[in-house]
């Protein structure tokens, strides 16, 4: 940890940012894109459902919900199975939104890695790719080697710092 400085957790918060400011020019914020990006992945899931995921309280679901349909991001339709709840489902607009967030992201790492040359370009992404490969596999397994690590006392960068 100490030898990245945590550059890509700091890069990816300037992307976030950036991404969220051209979001905002389409009249979407970060929590609307959340809730979106669940309905968009759970196509028919319910209200309750999205709640539990995001860890929102039943009223800011509701609105977020009702807001986002007024806009036109999501459709709800009569659950079969309940008669007390509704089925949430994503739009065109939304996929288009995806669309734009992805478009948004693509820019700002295309124009950040504008100042690298072919060789280096090649190299990095050659090693970014190993590092997500490793990091999508121990999200396959629910984190289970990092959470052993960290009940075990953190990184082994921390333990050296702390001998």
């Amino acid at each position: 940890m100490y030898n990245t400085k945590r550059q890509i957790t700091k890069i990816a918060r300037e992307v976030n940012k950036f991404t969220v400011r051209m979001l905002k020019t389409e009249g979407v914020g970060t929590a609307e894109y959340d809730f979106i990006h669940v309905i968009r992945k759970n196509p028919g899931i319910t209200q309750a459902s999205v709640r539990e995921i995001l860890g929102l309280d039943k009223g800011a679901a509701a609105r977020r919900a009702a807001n986002l349909e007024a806009k036109g991001y999501l459709i709800r339709e009569p659950n079969p199975a309940d008669g007390r709840s509704q089925l949430l489902y994503a739009t065109e607009k939304a996929d288009l939104l995806k669309n734009s967030k992805v478009s948004v992201e693509a820019l700002y790492y295309e124009w950040l890695e504008e100042v690298l040359t072919p060789q280096e370009s090649a190299e990095f992404c050659r090693i970014l790719d190993i590092l997500y490969r490793r990091s999508k596999a121990e999200s396959k397994t629910g984190f289970s080697n990092l959470t052993k690590r960290f009940l075990e006392g953190g990184s082994k960068d921390e333990q050296t710092a702390a001998d």
